[in-house]
């Protein structure tokens, strides 16, 4: 287990997923969250090293490198997310802040942190968009406005930092998981938006890990700058 993979948001549904599959393939990978408690009981598991950091903090990315101890990065997975829904008469410039340090800002902080690792190694990098950044839904002003910037990073990345290292972006429908419970917490509603897909489900954190490790590897060395939908045929289908 040499090369190291790193993921951040790694307690997320997607994250976890991402982590459990890199184990099984008998792959390294350090893991980011902020929730100590969960992330330490989880790395302990799979014998993985960890940081405890938030994204929105000054320099979380100085913690994070002191805790990698060797140059051997292969891949960097950007599992963070929100999901941050309001009329666009309710929203203010702190909520695009705040939103735009949490998808965008942070994810170009822990890029340009391991950037040299990742150049040595030839390694990928996986961002994550989501479904709203290019197919409309109302409510949806500051998260679809983030998550299609970090669309346009993806390719401008990809360009600019080729062919040592390769950029790419999934963008999935609504999954099944921590951030998405109060909007699934009502069975009538949470039906309905399963409904809404094609495949008549919502996501689970599964679906796109395995495109991100699939991302993260050699098997797509001939991958990048693309944009993937992970989201039941919602994107092109209905």
């Amino acid at each position: 287990m040499s090369d190291k993979y790193l993921i951040f948001g790694a307690t997320g549904s997607i994250g976890s997923s991402l982590a459990q599959q890199l184990k099984d393939a008998d792959h390294n990978a350090h893991l980011v969250s902020r929730n100590e408690e969960e992330l330490k009981s989880m790395a302990e598991k799979l014998g993985f090293s960890y940081s405890v950091a938030d994204v929105l903090d000054d320099g979380f990315i100085d913690r994070i490198k002191s805790d990698v101890s060797d140059d051997s990065i292969k891949g960097l997975a950007y599992c963070i997310g929100s999901i941050d829904l309001k009329p666009l008469k309710r929203v203010t410039e702190s909520d695009m802040n705040q939103c735009m340090k949490l998808n965008l800002y942070s994810a170009i902080e822990a890029i340009q942190g391991f950037q040299d690792e990742l150049k040595k190694n030839n390694g990928s990098i996986v961002l994550f968009s989501s479904v709203a950044a290019q197919k409309g839904f109302t409510n949806h002003t500051i998260i679809a406005s983030a998550k299609a910037a970090i669309e346009g990073l993806t390719v401008t990345l990809a360009a600019e930092l080729a062919p040592s290292i390769r950029v790419n972006c999934i963008a999935p429908s609504l999954t099944d998981s921590k951030i998405s419970q109060s909007m699934l917490k009502s069975e009538v509603v949470a039906e309905a938006l399963a409904k809404a897909h094609p495949l008549k489900r919502l996501g689970d954190g599964k679906d796109s890990a395995s495109l991100a490790k699939f991302l993260l590897g050699e098997e797509s060395s001939w991958v990048t700058g693309q944009i993937m939908g992970v989201d039941g045929g919602r994107s092109s289908l209905s």
